[in-house]
């Protein structure tokens, strides 16, 4: 067995055992609650999250960087897996179905500020990104240099590429915008918003365009809603709301309105009437599947998970960010060695 086979045996375990932990825990409503048992969701006025993806020319450059990092994010079966969903085996489509988490050994990401920061400011954002390191493998340290993660707080709002996308971004590009923080920002905003943009970092998409959780918003009303609170027009609603991820995630688990890669959106645009709550900072399953899919130990003991095979028929394919795309010209992309 190849060593790529076996990172993938390994991390197909570790998906089974997410899905069994998202399948037994249930939030509880002092979760996401107020402290008087009343749910209150969140605007999306208060700054919603555009994710962002490359350019359309480093999509395929993008999958050959992400499965080099970490082999499991190539599709399972290479272009088989397309065969047998009668796709056409093109570079891009495989690029499409391509993830960009990192690999599950451990490591340091490095993080650099756009902008001039005082030192407590600084400190306090990376603690934030730092959080979702309680379970998982992953960590993010400041540098004097140029930071694999580079944050601006400039105009734009807030957004993040995702997970290993950042390597494909211009050295003096951000890779993640915090618009407007400052000290004086509430703690509850850098963990809604902070958390939130690490944890694209980390190659974790939306958690509110799984199918299940678009087909309960109404299009015409997201379309109103969405222009009125945030000025986006249809097809930025259609890029960020409404365009479901991929079922056949490797790392799918069951939908989780309540994790923090979730948008808070109200009830007057959902079908049923009901507010998809939303996170307001990493819970209990966040936490359970950051530890399993970025695992605090090396990869020699990950042998240990896999004496069970996942079960039969199980798909391996890989979701792809939705789009917010900026491009700065190909003269500026990163020249990388593969």
């Amino acid at each position: 067995m190849s060593e790529t086979e076996r990172y993938r045996d390994a991390l197909l375990k570790i998906a089974e055992l997410a899905r069994k932990a998202t399948q037994e825990y249930k939030p509880s409503e002092r979760e996401h609650g107020n402290g008087h048992g009343r749910v209150v969701v969140t605007p999306a006025s208060r700054g919603g999250c555009s994710l962002k993806v490359l350019p359309s020319r480093l999509l395929v450059k993008a999958a050959e960087v992400a499965r080099k990092i970490n082999p499991v994010n190539a599709p399972q079966a290479g272009p088989m897996a397309a065969v047998g969903a009668d796709l056409p085996l093109d570079p891009l489509r495989i690029a499409l179905l391509t993830s960009k988490y990192w690999g599950p050994a451990t490591r340091e990401l490095t993080v650099s500020f756009m902008e001039s920061a005082p030192a407590d400011l600084r400190a306090r954002i990376v603690s934030h990104l730092n959080a979702w390191a309680t379970s998982g493998g992953v960590s993010f340290i400041e540098t004097n240099g140029t930071g694999d993660i580079r944050i601006s707080r400039g105009p734009g709002g807030y957004w993040s590429y995702l997970g290993t996308d950042v390597k494909l971004i211009p050295t003096d590009e951000p890779t993640m915008n915090l618009e407007g923080f400052t000290m004086s920002t509430p703690d509850s905003e850098y963990s809604r918003v902070v958390r939130h943009e690490a944890g694209h970092t980390l190659g974790f998409p939306h958690e509110h365009m799984r199918r299940e959780l678009v087909a309960r918003i109404d299009p015409d009303k997201a379309y109103a809603y969405f222009l009125a609170t945030q000025g986006w027009d249809k097809e930025t609603v259609d890029q960020q709301v409404l365009t479901p991820l991929d079922d056949q995630s490797i790392f799918a688990t069951p939908a989780d309105q309540t994790s923090i890669m979730c948008y808070q959106l109200p009830s007057s645009i959902t079908r049923d009437g009901q507010p998809i709550l939303g996170g307001l900072d990493i819970n209990v399953t966040d936490y359970v599947f950051a530890g399993l899919i970025y695992p605090k130990f090396n990869f020699e003991d990950l042998e240990a998970v896999r004496k069970t095979k996942p079960k039969p028929g199980e798909d391996v394919a890989a979701s792809m960010g939705q789009v917010g795309v900026k491009d700065w010209g190909a003269a500026r992309d990163p020249q990388l060695s593969m």
